[in-house]
């Protein structure tokens, strides 16, 4: 499995689904065992869910910094 790949893959499923997001925050490690639909070890699937809250995190500062561009005349 492509850890990177199944991480994207992860984050767009869950950015796209407000319930799915709130599920995320909530129970992230219950939230990933059941879209992957496989049962993987503690640790790979600590390791997905670290990799999900880190992209997340990035997309939403990048998103937020995007739109402090636009106070400043830039888009």
């Amino acid at each position: 499995m492509d850890i990177k790949a199944k991480i994207n893959e992860l984050v767009e499923k869950i950015k796209g689904d407000k319930n799915l997001l709130a599920s995320f925050k909530a129970e992230p490690i219950k939230t990933i065992e059941k879209l992957i639909g496989i049962d993987l070890p503690d640790d790979k699937i600590e390791q997905l869910v670290e990799g999900v809250k880190a992209k997340i995190a990035i997309d939403d500062i990048g998103d937020k910094l995007g739109k402090l561009g636009g106070l400043f005349g830039k888009k």
